[in-house]
């Protein structure tokens, strides 16, 4: 990982836009955008305002370790990890059939900012996958980006109805999929994560 994605991984940690990095650090965006696309490097009192603002060593912005940025890995939000997957646009469910993988493509995904959660319906082999074995993993690729997410963890059943009426709002489709008799087909998973890797 170069200095640049290191240094705009760790300002979206932040919740920091390039502006509001520029103000602090009394630089132009553009400068912080170039230091970003590694077209330049901070200069030295730079680099030391970057490392206490962001909680880490010199060493580790100029060297190709991400290895400080996984052990902080637990201070990335479910908000983060949301919104990740929801700019790639779909993610791939792991399971766990008979001691052997099973990988496929899914795309309902929604958070309440404490919660990640996933929807299935109860006909499907997921379903059932996940009720034998609740181990899972979560993965994508931002194809502009060039970074990869892997959330992995447990599947728990989550019967809130609020939540229900919270995810059929963020996808309109589920609400006329499931109506009346169907619905009871539908089902909510939330994810007790377990490890979230960004890279």
């Amino acid at each position: 990982m170069t200095t640049g994605e290191k240094l705009s991984l760790l300002r979206k940690k932040k919740g920091l836009t390039q502006e509001e990095l520029s103000e602090i650090l009394k630089v132009s965006r553009q400068s912080v955008s170039r230091w970003e696309m590694d077209a330049t490097f901070p200069e030295t009192d730079k680099l030391i305002a970057l490392s206490k603002l962001f909680g880490c060593s010199i060493d580790f912005l100029l060297n190709d370790s991400i290895q400080e940025i996984r052990e902080s890995d637990s201070e990335t939000s479910i908000t983060d990890c949301y919104q990740f997957i929801r700019d790639c646009g779909f993610f791939f469910l792991a399971t766990s059939v008979d001691n052997q993988p099973k990988v496929r493509p899914l795309g309902m995904i929604y958070s309440n900012g404490k919660e990640l959660l996933i929807a299935t319906d109860k006909r499907k082999n997921v379903y059932s996958d996940l009720m034998s074995n609740s181990l899972l993993e979560i993965a994508t690729y931002n194809l502009h980006t060039r970074k990869w997410i892997r959330i992995s963890g447990k599947a728990e059943i989550e019967e809130s109805i609020h939540i229900k009426e919270e995810m059929m709002n963020a996808y309109p489709l589920l609400k006329q999929k499931y109506l009346n008799e169907s619905e009871m087909y539908f089902v909510i998973f939330k994810i007790l994560i377990d490890n979230i890797e960004i890279a």
